[in-house]
């Protein structure tokens, strides 16, 4: 939340419309301020009034101002410093029209078979695109605290061609961090540092293939096309195998009589369920049987509301499952930090993969965020974003219910994303659009779809990254849409 200290700060230009035809007012706050910094009126590094004197100066409620700020937070326009109060960023974000924004780059080539409804590029301005973390809400103070320790510790052979499983000391944190959290079983010899999952998937592939044909891999449906891609552009073939209320159907995954299969027991993507106890044992003993290897995608486990989070499933099989995990969800993307638990006797083929990959993940990163786990900034960190996530996601919720006649939140109370069910089906296209239309970004389940249908019953909306005044917003603007396509 926005910091208050005084009545320091600039006078802003802000105008607000009472007319009938006139937008909410606190979209025009939020607007209102956008403005000036796009166009110079605030500069990177202003300070802001505090909220109250600025609701003072525009006539209306402190909240409608705080809830502004708080979404401009989210937005990366604006940053709040504990004791200090509310300024422009000084790195500002990329916008289409912005006068003060960087040159654009070109576009980014989308990959092929995702469907347009779920790509991040071309945002709109609330966009409820689920794989969004509050990239805001980095703790760039411990990471540069972190960063300059790295630097004067680190002897000079860590920079050199090294290990390219990773760090060791960043391994043995990682090791003491996944026994302690996720109940994962292993020794820090068994840790693989990666540039993300996708990469890790990658190579998991390469390490498995052999002369007998393409590596098979089950993969949940639905689920994420990226990864889908990323396992076909390894050489695999893919199957997808279908998943219910109590998860992925073990039945199911036997019957494809895969090499691998990728499975997210803790918050499944995007349905939000958990895997059922019978279906992780019966899971595990399948793959023990079999000799198969399960690929334990541990997606944003770390953000359980309701309750205290299910152990990873590795916890159950370790010599069957390769656990994967990142600090995509936690910290962010950008980072390109991921781990794989292996399994002994796959380790020598995952490590021989990662070293013709790329020789091993750059070093810097890796000790930085050692450092952060041994201070233990990382557990505060995370601590302090599933309070502020699970408020955005109890928002989203009233939102819902209040805005969505006949609709209703699904899975459990977890992640930074819930699946919405809709009263109806309806044409996903056209929802999209008409949601679009009212700068609402919105994602039908049925773009997670192996086989994608042209109508949705559902549709999955992220709230990791928005602030609850315009996750409110955006929910009256999907009701709109909705309204607009029955």
């Amino acid at each position: 939340m926005p910091v208050e200290e005084s009545n320091r700060g600039p006078e802003v230009l802000l105008a607000v419309r009472r007319t009938a035809d006139a937008p909410p007012l606190g979209a025009q706050v939020e607007a209102g301020l956008r403005a000036a910094v796009r166009d110079g009126r605030l500069r990177p590094g202003d300070r802001l009034p505090p909220s109250r004197t600025l609701a003072r100066d525009l006539g209306v409620s402190r909240r409608l101002v705080v809830d502004a700020y708080d979404q401009l937070v989210a937005e990366a326009w604006l940053e709040a410093r504990v004791g200090a109060g509310t300024f422009v960023r000084r790195a500002l974000p990329a916008h289409p029209d912005g006068a003060r924004a960087a040159p654009p780059d070109d576009p980014v080539p989308a990959p092929t078979g995702v469907p347009a409804t779920a790509r991040p590029d071309g945002r709109p301005r609330i966009d409820f695109f689920p794989g969004h973390p509050d990239l805001a809400a980095f703790p760039r103070a411990d990471w540069q605290r972190a960063t300059r320790a790295a630097l004067r510790e680190l002897p000079d052979a860590a920079l050199g061609y090294a290990d390219p499983r990773g760090l060791r000391e960043l391994r043995v944190a990682l090791a003491a961090l996944l026994a302690r959290t996720r109940g994962v079983v292993c020794r820090p010899g068994q840790i693989v540092l990666c540039q993300g999952v996708v990469q890790a998937l990658g190579l998991l592939v390469r390490a498995t293939g052999g002369p007998g044909g393409p590596v098979r891999v089950a993969v949940e449906d639905p689920y994420l096309h990226e990864h889908r891609d990323v396992l076909h552009h390894a050489g695999a073939e893919v199957v997808p195998v279908p998943v219910d209320e109590l998860g992925v159907r073990d039945e199911a995954v036997a019957a494809a009589r895969p090499d691998l299969a990728l499975v997210t027991p803790a918050h499944q993507c995007p349905t939000g369920v958990v895997l059922a106890a019978g279906r992780r044992v019966a899971l595990a003993r399948w793959a023990e049987r079999h000799d198969a290897l399960l690929v334990e995608d541990d997606y944003d486990a770390e953000y359980r509301y309701d309750r205290a989070p299910v152990a990873a499933l590795q916890a159950l099989a370790p010599r069957q499952v390769v656990y994967l995990g990142s600090t995509s969800k936690t910290l962010a993307p950008g980072l390109r930090l991921a781990w794989m638990v292996v399994p002994e006797d796959r380790l020598a083929a995952v490590v021989q993969a990662k070293r013709y990959a790329d020789g091993g993940s750059p070093v810097l990163e890796q000790a930085a965020f050692a450092r952060l786990l041994a201070a233990g900034a990382y557990d505060r960190h995370v601590r302090a974003a599933r309070r502020r996530q699970r408020g955005r996601r109890d928002a989203l919720v009233a939102a819902v219910a209040r805005e969505l006649d006949g609709a209703r939140v699904d899975g459990v109370a977890a992640g930074l994303h819930a699946l919405v069910r809709l009263p109806a089906a309806v044409d996903a296209a056209a929802l999209v659009a008409a949601a679009r239309a009212r700068d609402v970004g919105v994602y039908p389940l049925s773009a997670y779809r192996a086989d994608p249908p042209a109508k949705t019953a559902a549709v999955v909306l992220g709230y990791g990254a928005l602030g609850e005044a315009a996750i409110a917003q955006g929910v009256r603007g999907l009701a709109a849409a909705l309204r607009d396509v029955r």
